[in-house]
C-alpha cells in the first residue's frame, strides 16, 4: 500500500478557523472524543459495511502541513502567524478506536471514537468524513451487488463514471463488498487488486472488419482474450466471427475466455450466445455483460436463468447510486473529560455523551440477534440485561442470557497504529464472514427487517440527565 500524499489543508477552512480559535485562546491542547456514526441506510436496506478505515489511519500517520500549505493559509487566508508556527510542527497524536474494517454496522452506533487534543480531533473531521462515508457507501452497495449474484465473478468498471479520483477509492471499497476485480489499473497496482479488461467498440470501428479486429486483439491479448460482439449485429456478426476467431486460436494452441455483452436484451442475448458457443464446441468461453448494471438488474437475470459468468458494474457502483452519499457525522460527546451533547427538538438529532462502547448480542450458533447495545465504556457486558430504544421512551428489549461481542477496539495510539493494516483480501473476507452472520431478513432489498440499536440503562440516564441540565440551563437564561 501506497502513502496517500494528503497534506494537513485536506479540510474546510472552519475546521481551521475553529483550530485557531483553540489555540489563540490557549485550549488547544483540551482533551476531547469525538464519534463517527451515521443515522440513515443507504439504498432503504437493512446494514453497511464499513470501509476506508485504514486508508484513513495510513494518511493520520503522516499528516502534516507543508511550508507551502502555511504559505497559502498565510497569505490567502491569511491565518495568524503564530497559529500557523504551531502548524509547522503538526501532527496527529491522539487515540482512534474503531469497528473492524469489514464490519456490518447500523444507524445511531459508534463505528469510530477519536480521543485527541481538541485542535486535532476538531482538524480531523472533514478528512474522517471524506473517506468512511464514501468508502462505506460503495462497499455496501458491492455487498448488495454480490447478495444478488452469488458465485458469479464481479468486476468494478465505474472508473470512467466515477467523480474524479474517487474511482480510487470505489475498486477498493468494491473489493471489501464482495467483487474480485477492477478494471481500474492504478487501483490494481496501489491495491493488489486483479485487473481485468476487454476491448472497447472503438477498437472493432477502427478495423476494416469486425473478424479483423478479432484476430489483431486475439494476437496481442490471447491471455484474457474477451470480444466485445456487440458492436454491429450480437447475433448474426459479433458471435460469429468471435467463433471463428476463438477456433482459430484453439488451432494455434490457445482459448479465447469468452465474449462480452455491453447493450441489448441481456437475458435473452446471453441465452443465445450460449447456444451458439456451445453449439460450435465452445462451452469453455464465458459470458460477461455490463451497461448500467445493478443489484436489482443482476437479480433480474438471475431470475430469467441468464447464464452469464461475469458481471462488469460500472456507474451504479461507482456513485453509489441512488443515494450518492452515506450521512455519517462526527460528533463531539466528551471534552476535558466531562460528557456533553448537542441539544435537539428531535431525540435521533441528539448524540450520545461519553466514550461508549458498542456490544453485538448473538444467537447461541453465533448468527446476529438482531440487536446491538450501546453502552458507557466503563460498563462490563455482563452488567448489562436490558437495552432501551433510545427514542421511544418505555420501549425495551431484554437480551439476558445471549453472548455478546465488543465492537469497538483501539487501532491507533499516540497517532501510530496499533498493528499494521491487514490485507485487503483479509478486510473483505471479514466482511464476508459477518454478512454471513447477519440473517437474511436483514438483507433483502423490499422492507428488510429494522435491527435494532438500544441502549444501556446507564447511557439512557446520563442522556437524559445531560439533556434535562441543559434544558434547565436555557430556560433559566432566558428568564
Amino acid at each position: 500500500m501506497y502513502t496517500y500524499s494528503i497534506s494537513g489543508t485536506y479540510t474546510d477552512l472552519y475546521e481551521l478557523v475553529m483550530a485557531q480559535a483553540y489555540f489563540l485562546e490557549n485550549r488547544h491542547q483540551t482533551p476531547a472524543v469525538f464519534d463517527y456514526f451515521f443515522r440513515k441506510l443507504p439504498f432503504d436496506g437493512g446494514y453497511v459495511v464499513f470501509a476506508g478505515l485504514h486508508e484513513l489511519l495510513e494518511v493520520l500517520e503522516d499528516w502534516t502541513f507543508s511550508e507551502s500549505d502555511i504559505a497559502y493559509l498565510q497569505e490567502s487566508l491569511h491565518l495568524h502567524p503564530a497559529f500557523l508556527d504551531y502548524l509547522r510542527q503538526f501532527h496527529f497524536t491522539g487515540n482512534v478506536y474503531a469497528c473492524r474494517e469489514g464490519e456490518v454496522v447500523f444507524p445511531y452506533e459508534p463505528v469510530v471514537r477519536v480521543e485527541a487534543p481538541i485542535l486535532e480531533a476538531q482538524i480531523l473531521e472533514t478528512l474522517l468524513l471524506n473517506i468512511l462515508n464514501f468508502q462505506s457507501l460503495i462497499a455496501t452497495k458491492a455487498a448488495r451487488i454480490r447478495y444478488v449474484s452469488g458465485e458469479k465473478s464481479l468486476s468494478e468498471f465505474g472508473f470512467r463514471r466515477a467523480q474524479g479520483l474517487a474511482g480510487i477509492m470505489t475498486a477498493r471499497a468494491a473489493v471489501i463488498g464482495g467483487f474480485q476485480s477492477t478494471s481500474n489499473v492504478y487501483a490494481g497496482e496501489r491495491y493488489g487488486i486483479p485487473v481485468v479488461g476487454t476491448m472497447a467498440h472503438a477498437f472493432v470501428q477502427s478495423y476494416a472488419s469486425e473478424v479483423e479486429a478479432f484476430r489483431a486483439f486475439a494476437r496481442h491479448h490471447p491471455q484474457g482474450c474477451i470480444f466485445l460482439v456487440d458492436t454491429y449485429d450480437t447475433l448474426h456478426s459479433g458471435i460469429p466471427n468471435a467463433i471463428t476467431v476463438a477456433k482459430e486460436m484453439e488451432q494455434q494452441g490457445r482459448q479465447a475466455l469468452g465474449i462480452r455483452l455491453d447493450s441489448g436484451d441481456l437475458a435473452y442475448l446471453s441465452r443465445r450466445a450460449r447456444v451458439m458457443l456451445d453449439e460450435a464446441g465452445l462451452s469453455y468461453m464465458k459470458i460477461a455483460v455490463s451497461n448500467q448494471l445493478d443489484e436489482y438488474l443482476i437479480r433480474s437475470l438471475r431470475e430469467q436463468g441468464a447464464p452469464i459468468d461475469i458481471f462488469g458494474v460500472g456507474t451504479k457502483l461507482a456513485i453509489g447510486h441512488p443515494d450518492a452519499v452515506l450521512d455519517g457525522v462526527y460528533k463531539l460527546c466528551e471534552i476535558n473529560h466531562v460528557p456533553t451533547i448537542k441539544l435537539s427538538e428531535s431525540l435521533t438529532k441528539m448524540n450520545l455523551p461519553g466514550k461508549k462502547q458498542v456490544f453485538r448480542i448473538l444467537h447461541n450458533d453465533g448468527q446476529f440477534l438482531g440487536a446491538d447495545v450501546i453502552t458507557r465504556d466503563d460498563e462490563q457486558e455482563t452488567e448489562i440485561d436490558v437495552m432501551y430504544h433510545p427514542f421511544e421512551p418505555g420501549k425495551f428489549k431484554k437480551i439476558k442470557g445471549y453472548a455478546r461481542e465488543p465492537l469497538l477496539f483501539p487501532v491507533m495510539k499516540n497517532g501510530s497504529r496499533i498493528t499494521a493494516a491487514p490485507s485487503l483480501n483479509a478486510i473483505a473476507a471479514y466482511a464476508r464472514e459477518r454478512l454471513q452472520q447477519l440473517p437474511p431478513e436483514y438483507k433483502r432489498f423490499e422492507f428488510p427487517h429494522v435491527y435494532k440499536v438500544g441502549l444501556s440503562e446507564k447511557l439512557l440516564h446520563l442522556r437524559d440527565q445531560l439533556r434535562a441540565q441543559y434544558q434547565t440551563s436555557w430556560l433559566n437564561h432566558d428568564t
